[in-house]
C-alpha cells in the first residue's frame, strides 16, 4: 500500500479526486444552508460523523491509532488549524464580504504563502518554472472569478481580513500535517483531526442549535444525505487522500491543487445547472490548468 501511494500519477489522482470532492462540498453545504441549518452545527457534525468513521476504518485494518506525547500538541495545533479556526475565519469571511467572487480570489491566493512556508520550513525546492506556473494559475483563477457576481458586503473590508487569515491558518495546516506525515498514516492524522476539531466546535454547536433544534427536519434525509456526503466523501476520504499529497509533493506544490477548488466547484456547478460560466471564464480556467502543470514540472536529471 505504501508503494502503491508513492507513484506520480496516483498521487496526483488522488490529489484531483481530494479537490473534485472539496468543490462538490460547496454544493452540498448549500443545500443545508437553504434549509437554515447552522453552519455551527454542520460542520461539528461533519467533523464527528469523519472522525468515527475513520476511527472504524483504522481499527478494521488495525493501524496503530496511539498518539506519542512529543506529538499531541502538533494534533491539537492541526484540529484547531482545520477544521476549528479555518471554519471559523472563512465562513464568517464569506458572509461578511457578502461576495463568493472575490472570497474564492483571496482563498486561492494559499499557495503563495504556502510556497514560502514549505521553502523555509522544510527546504523545498521550486523552480523558476514552478514559479511561474503559480502565477499563470492565478492569473487564470482571477479571470474565472472576477467575471461572476461582484455584489459586496458592508463589512467587506473585514471580511477580506477575515480570509486572508483564514489563508494563513490553512498554511498551518499543510505545515502540521507535513511534519506528521512522516510518523502516522495519513488516515491516523485526519481521524484525530476532526475527532479532536468536533469536539472544539461541538459547545458552539450546541449553541447555536438547541435553542431552535427541530428533530423533523434535522433527521430528514434531505438534511442526513448532504451531511453524510460532506462527512464520508469530503472529509474521510478527500482529508485523508490531501495527507498523502502533501506527505509525497510537499507543502508548496501541494498547496497549488487548492487554488483549483474555484473552478472545480464552477464547473460543477454548470453540469448541475446551478452556474453558468462566459467565454472569458473557460479561458481563465485553460490558463489556470496550464499553469498547473508548470507548477508541478520537475527536471529529469540527465542519466550518468
Amino acid at each position: 500500500m505504501g508503494k502503491f501511494f508513492q507513484s506520480k500519477f496516483v498521487i496526483y489522482a488522488i490529489s484531483v479526486i481530494s479537490i473534485v470532492l472539496w468543490g462538490s462540498s460547496y454544493l452540498w453545504s448549500n443545500q443545508l444552508v437553504k434549509q437554515n441549518i447552522p453552519v455551527e452545527y454542520i460542520v461539528c457534525v461533519r467533523s464527528l460523523i469523519a472522525g468515527v468513521s475513520l476511527f472504524l476504518f483504522n481499527r478494521l485494518f488495525k493501524q496503530c491509532i496511539r498518539i506519542n506525547k512529543k506529538d499531541l500538541g502538533k494534533f491539537i495545533g492541526l484540529a484547531l488549524c482545520e477544521p476549528t479556526v479555518y471554519f471559523v475565519l472563512e465562513t464568517y469571511g464569506i458572509k461578511l464580504t457578502d461576495s463568493p467572487t472575490y472570497s474564492a480570489l483571496v482563498v486561492s491566493t494559499s499557495p503563495i504563502f504556502s510556497g514560502i512556508a514549505g521553502i523555509m520550513l522544510f527546504k523545498e525546492k521550486l523552480t523558476r518554472i514552478n514559479i511561474l506556473g503559480i502565477f499563470i494559475c492565478l492569473i487564470g483563477l482571477a479571470l474565472v472569478v472576477t467575471h461572476g457576481d461582484k455584489s459586496c458586503g458592508e463589512y467587506f473590508i473585514l471580511g477580506i481580513i477575515l480570509l486572508f487569515l483564514s489563508v494563513i491558518v490553512e498554511v498551518g495546516y499543510a505545515i502540521f500535517t507535513k511534519e506528521l506525515s512522516d510518523v502516522y498514516k495519513p488516515s491516523v492524522i485526519v481521524m484525530w483531526q476532526f475527532l479532536i476539531g468536533g469536539l472544539f466546535l461541538a459547545p458552539l454547536a450546541v449553541f447555536r442549535t438547541v435553542p431552535h433544534f427541530d428533530a423533523e427536519l434535522y433527521l430528514s434525509w434531505s438534511v442526513l444525505k448532504p451531511l453524510l456526503c460532506l462527512s464520508l466523501l469530503c472529509s474521510s476520504v478527500a482529508f485523508t487522500m490531501w495527507a498523502a499529497t502533501i506527505k509525497n509533493l510537499g507543502v508548496a506544490k501541494a498547496s497549488v491543487f487548492l487554488a483549483m477548488i474555484p473552478v472545480f466547484t464552477a464547473i460543477l456547478g454548470v453540469i448541475t445547472g446551478t452556474e453558468s460560466l462566459i467565454i472569458i471564464q473557460w479561458i481563465g480556467i485553460c490558463i489556470a490548468f496550464a499553469g498547473l502543470v508548470l507548477t508541478q514540472y520537475v527536471k529529469k536529471q540527465p542519466r550518468v
